[in-house]
């Protein structure tokens, strides 16, 4: 019976990972990037892995039929900027892995009636990382933010995300969680 009820917290709590916007700070090189035609400048290898990943989600019709799905509409700063609306594959967050061409959490923003894709979400529970690794992951030089329980999304286990804005720039960095140039205004 304890078997089975650790089996089943630790099953729902990576559902819950695997829906949940996060929170962190990371900075790291600038983004350069234009809103329109998603032309770009020579960015940093970590973002032009994800875009070159991601290219085939631009259309957000392309998420649900490779495993993403949205949740908890459009997510704002609690003081500036946004993430927007994250589409989260459960089964790559429930998988304990890492991969720059496979990100848990695909980005939109909500915008004159369409969704446009700005960026990714990578995201993995720390004890199942933890578990098999000395410390906090890291992908291509950039280190994950381990976001602690409880936390303002209510994920009752501690997690390690990395978000990369890949598609639309960031004036903080392309790394960092709030963007202030994503608006939830659209919605």
């Amino acid at each position: 019976m304890t078997t089975r009820i650790r089996t089943l917290v630790r099953n729902s709590t990576r559902i819950i990972l695997a829906v949940s916007p996060l929170c962190g700070l990371a900075m790291t090189a600038p983004l350069f990037a234009t809103d329109a035609g998603h032309r770009h400048t020579v960015p940093a290898r970590l973002v032009q892995i994800v875009r070159d990943a991601t290219r085939q989600f631009i259309d957000v019709n392309a998420a649900g039929p490779a495993g993403y799905e949205p949740f908890l509409g459009c997510v704002s700063g609690p003081d500036h900027g946004a993430m927007g609306i994250h589409y989260v594959n459960g089964a790559l967050v429930g998988d304990g892995e890492i991969d720059a061409t496979r990100p848990e959490a695909l980005i939109y923003e909500p915008s004159a009636g369409r969704l446009r894709l700005v960026g990714v979400e990578f995201i993995v529970d720390a004890a199942t990382w933890l578990a098999s690794h000395p410390s906090a992951p890291v992908l291509e030089g950039q280190s994950f933010q381990l976001v602690d329980a409880p936390n303002r999304y209510g994920i009752p286990a501690p997690f390690f995300e990395l978000h990369v804005w890949a598609w639309r720039d960031n004036p903080n960095g392309a790394f960092v969680d709030w963007n202030n140039h994503v608006t939830c205004e659209g919605q």
